[in-house]
């Protein structure tokens, strides 16, 4: 959603904040998704087919857009924001298991080596541009610190989750336009339901597949016999040759190849798979893997410029950290899934996956940004054009 102004010091009145969110979320409901376009996916969405739909996950986006022409940095054109996502809603301060994968490292997450070492993930996963990881960093912390509460396990120190893509090309990236307000507009604005896409929050500046790119969410409910679990996808995505561009099967990139960028796989993906599936932190490593598969169908190959970094965590346990039991030997009892009933799962993280990065595409729009660079949005004719010439056209 669109920077509030700094003369409303980032505090609009309670009513005018519901009809702000109300009046945004209803500008991106009437946005066509992929699947209103006729792409064909495999599995079975949710309600609001977003990450959202794993109840408790809130998202959240500040979307900070300025001047035209002429790069003068520090002063833009500005292109550029933070997106937020609360595993267990804003007011939770119940960690969840968790665990990241990296595909291909030119790119940043913090936070993750106490991922990997505790297995669990305290507070909200950052998502905004390369030069922006250390103020939207250290913003997380002082959001934590404001609501007055330590951790669950009594500690008043954060190592708070901030993953990163570059938006140089469009956006004054040093100029340093992403301000501590700006996360913290994230983080309180977060909700559930609904989740915009495309040229919002940390996906305001993105180019994906040399289409305009940014933020988009897909999620797979499992039917009865799977357990009925729902897995949820959240992309903020930046990378991709537009050759190597595959929607439902077809090269719809080489099919479309006017107005490109780089002619070559440059800028990176940070994808959040959220789940409400009991897993632990080793099989939720294996999930963060299984979203390289998702990528692969979209046509990525991870290229060497790319920087393709992924987290997985679950809803499911709470209360699996909790502070330190005046009684010795004080255990929890704690609940997963086998190994071989996590099939289902590896395949709805592919599939959301999958459908999570074209939703992006479909939902950006064509912007201008610093020296007039300009990206173009994947065209919804041309992509029905393809489809229904090679016959993959659902409807």
């Amino acid at each position: 959603m669109p920077r509030i102004p700094k003369s409303d010091s980032r505090s609009p009145k309670p009513t005018l904040l519901v009809l702000f969110l109300t009046l945004t979320l209803a500008a991106h409901a009437q946005k066509p998704r992929a699947r209103d376009l006729g792409v064909p996916f495999d599995g079975n969405p949710g309600p609001n087919n977003a990450i959202t739909d794993v109840k408790g996950v809130e998202v959240g986006h500040t979307t900070i857009i300025s001047g035209e022409g002429k790069l003068v940095v520090g002063k833009g054109p500005v292109r550029t924001g933070v997106t937020a996502i609360h595993p267990r809603g804003k007011t939770s301060n119940d960690a969840v298991f968790a665990a990241w994968f990296t595909l291909n490292g030119n790119g940043e997450m913090t936070g993750t080596t106490w991922v990997e070492d505790s297995g669990f993930l305290n507070g909200p996963v950052m998502i905004t541009n390369t030069h922006s990881v250390g103020v939207v960093r250290d913003a997380v912390i002082a959001w934590k610190v404001k609501h007055g509460t330590p951790d669950m396990e009594g500690y008043w120190w954060s190592l708070p989750v901030v993953a990163e893509t570059w938006d140089g090309y469009l956006n004054d990236i040093n100029g340093f336009h992403v301000h501590p307000e700006d996360a913290w507009h994230a983080l309180d604005t977060a909700h559930p339901g609904p989740v915009e896409e495309g040229n919002v929050g940390g996906g305001t500046g993105m180019i994906c597949n040399e289409f305009k790119g940014g933020i988009g969410t897909s999620s797979r409910v499992l039917d009865a016999k799977a357990g009925g679990y729902t897995i949820g996808v959240l992309v903020q995505c930046n990378y991709g040759a537009r050759d190597q561009l595959r929607i439902a099967g077809i090269n719809v990139g080489r099919e479309i190849p006017e107005h490109t960028v780089f002619k070559e796989d440059v800028g990176s993906i940070i994808v959040i798979v959220a789940t409400d599936a009991p897993l632990i932190p080793t099989q939720l490593k294996r999930v963060a893997k299984k979203i390289s598969l998702g990528l692969g169908r979209d046509g990525s190959y991870s290229g060497d410029g790319s920087g393709d970094i992924f987290l997985a965590f679950s809803t499911a346990n709470p209360g699996a950290v909790s502070p330190t039991s005046p009684q010795p030997n004080h255990t929890h009892q704690l609940t997963m899934l086998p190994n071989d009933s996590l099939d289902p799962i590896f395949l709805a993280t592919v599939q959301a996956t999958e459908e999570a990065v074209v939703n992006a595409m479909i939902a950006a729009e064509t912007m201008k940004g610093i020296d007039d660079h300009e990206v173009i949005a994947l065209p919804h004719d041309r992509l029905r054009e393809v489809l229904r010439e090679y016959n993959r056209l659902a409807k």
